[in-house]
């Protein structure tokens, strides 16, 4: 099992050449006490209180430039535009750029939306909250409670760098973007089928005895459009044939004719229909009634 690096280092004031280091170790350890002592407060090094200790001044930085960021916003609303710019860059050495967002920074984090999660954010540091600004106040307010932005939560914010933040960010923008344009193509085209399907005429049903009516005009031509070939057509045909001096042609005729019934016998099997009309010399769907008896087999399909 590996052994756990100690993150606890202590430094001896004096350390001696010949006290078994070599001299590469001497000057390292002469090295990190220097460190020690000019930038630790003169404690030993310890990984965790460091990075503690890191937080919460990043966290107080942020904390200030909210401060300051507010009263920039009050020093400029009571000096102008011009008095404040040179408030900003001659006695404060602050650009204007830099003053603006402090304060946008200070009207967004301490807003009654984000106000009581501003420890929280401020532990960020003042950088990360400058590139947090774009960022809508209920998503910044979901991820001090535990949620994300852009994907990433809270922890995963304290541990990147402003520029993979800012990537991080803006790539979730350009996501967003391209889905917010897929879908609006996708209303335009529903909404263009909608008006077209909209500017269609309505089919009009009409009555059953209407449709009837109709049926029987249409199979009344079709029927004397048959008749007339046979009578106009084939019949002058098959007498010019019989007229053919020559061979007999009455058998070539008989297979013409036969080709003709069989079609009509064909429509008669499929239908049930009689060879000849029973009790009454015309067809059935002359005969007085046969109206409403047909209107009302349709009915009874219909509802069926």
């Amino acid at each position: 099992m590996a052994r756990k690096p100690n993150t606890t280092i202590e430094l001896a004031d004096d350390i001696a050449i010949g006290s078994g280091l070599s001299a590469a170790q001497h000057l390292a350890a002469e090295h990190n006490l220097q460190v020690v002592r000019q930038f630790g407060d003169g404690q030993p090094y310890e990984r965790e209180r460091v990075i503690n200790e890191v937080r919460f001044f990043l966290g107080t930085a942020a904390e200030a430039m909210l401060e300051a960021g507010k009263r920039l916003v009050e020093l400029k609303e009571f000096e102008g535009h011009g008095a404040f710019v040179s408030i900003c860059e001659e006695r404060l050495g602050l650009s204007p750029r830099t003053a603006q967002q402090m304060m946008q920074a200070a009207i967004k984090y301490l807003s009654p939306a984000l106000e009581k999660h501003a420890a929280q954010l401020q532990g960020l540091g003042k950088a990360k909250l400058i590139e947090l600004l774009a960022e809508d106040d209920e998503d910044l307010a979901a991820l001090a409670e535990g949620g994300t932005v852009a994907g990433l939560e809270l922890d995963e914010v304290e541990r990147m760098s402003c520029r993979e933040l800012r990537k991080a960010l803006r790539d979730a923008r350009e996501d967003k973007t391209a889905q917010g344009r897929v879908m609006a193509d996708k209303d335009a085209k529903i909404n263009e089928l909608s008006t077209q399907l909209a500017k269609k005429p309505v089919v009009e049903v009409k009555p059953l005895d209407e449709q009837l009516k109709e049926l029987r005009l249409e199979a009344t031509a079709k029927a004397g459009a048959a008749e007339a070939a046979i009578s106009g057509a084939l019949y002058p045909a098959i007498h010019l044939l019989m007229q053919h001096e020559g061979a007999d042609q009455r058998v070539f005729a008989a297979g013409l004719l036969a080709q003709v019934e069989q079609a009509l016998l064909e429509i008669r099997a499929e239908y049930g229909i009689d060879a000849a009309p029973v009790a009454s010399t015309a067809p059935r769907w002359m005969q007085d009634g046969a109206e409403d008896e047909v209107a009302a087999a349709l009915a009874a399909e219909q509802g069926a």
